[in-house]
């Protein structure tokens, strides 16, 4: 019972040095990503943990305001009109991404729909967009499946658009919505930024989340010098490296993924726990285990 004990101890929280694993030194930079949204939207940026979800290893640029519309003259909110997207496009110029994600439409109307987000594709396209995802609307109201309709014709027309449904996605979860049915809660808004990050993902645009790649350790003697190197994959390197739970006695992680040291314990099979953590922020954890001879 005491062995096993000394094989689990407190946490260790290692420094902050920012290297990759495998020997790589280069930082990859971020995808950039413009989001640009209404009120429905505006729930993200209302809610942190829907925030933290939408920049997962992209580097998002949050451009949301209540009353926007595609086209035409947004509605008044708080005596101010939004630009609409097209000219919130033209506004944005060459800090326009190109990656750009829409959350638009619920403020529209039913008429002008399919041709305001025709001249929008355009609009973005002429800016510099190289792909773009709309939203499907929320069909709590009629009119909004016409709309759906022209967002997916639209799609037909321009390969550079990828339709993200929101729609399909929220259908059986009210709970993700105020009283009309429209507007986000909390959770809402959390599933919406993860639709986006997923479909980002799904389309290459942001890379899959980082994860530890080793899974085997190379087995260390007791009393012998003994170093490896940990691998991580995807997420935006640089990588960090940090223990959840003590290494066997003598050995020790750098921030690089190093493990190195003299091992100290008896013979036998030591767990332990590792973070990765990317450029971004995103960690995960892994358990892994080193076998000590004697």
């Amino acid at each position: 019972m005491a062995r096993a004990l000394a094989r689990v101890a407190a946490v260790v929280v290692l420094g902050s040095l920012t290297v990759t694993s495998a020997g790589a030194r280069t930082a990859v930079t971020a995808p950039h990503v413009t989001l640009i949204g209404d009120s429905v939207a505006d729930a993200i940026v209302e809610t942190s943990t829907a925030v933290a979800e939408a920049k997962r290893e992209v580097s998002l640029d949050l451009q949301v305001a209540p009353c926007r519309r595609v086209a035409g003259d947004s509605c008044p909110y708080n005596g101010v009109r939004p630009p609409n997207v097209i000219d919130l496009v033209h506004q944005l110029g060459p800090e326009l991404a190109p990656n750009v994600v829409v959350s638009v439409g619920y403020n529209d109307h039913e008429d002008t729909y399919a041709q305001d987000i025709e001249d929008a594709v355009t609009a973005l396209e002429g800016a510099g967009a190289k792909r773009i995802f709309w939203l499907t609307l929320r069909a709590a109201r009629h009119p909004y499946l016409t709309m759906n309709d022209g967002i997916r014709a639209l799609a037909t027309r321009h390969p550079d658009v990828t339709i993200i449904d929101w729609n399909v996605y929220s259908r059986s979860h009210p709970d993700w919505f105020q009283d009309d049915g429209i507007h986000l809660t909390g959770p809402g808004a959390q599933a919406m930024a993860t639709l986006i990050h997923t479909s980002l993902t799904k389309a290459g645009v942001a890379p899959p989340d980082v994860r530890v790649k080793t899974a085997r350790v190379t087995p260390a003697r007791r009393g012998a010098a003994y170093t490896f190197q940990l691998a991580g994959a995807a997420g935006i390197p640089p990588y960090r490296w940090s223990l959840l739970e003590r290494a066997p006695a003598g050995l020790h992680l750098e921030p690089g993924g190093v493990v190195h040291g003299t091992p100290r314990v008896r013979p036998g099979a030591y767990a332990f726990g590792v973070r990765i953590t990317d450029s971004t922020g995103t960690s995960t954890t892994r358990r892994l285990t080193l076998r000590v001879t004697g």
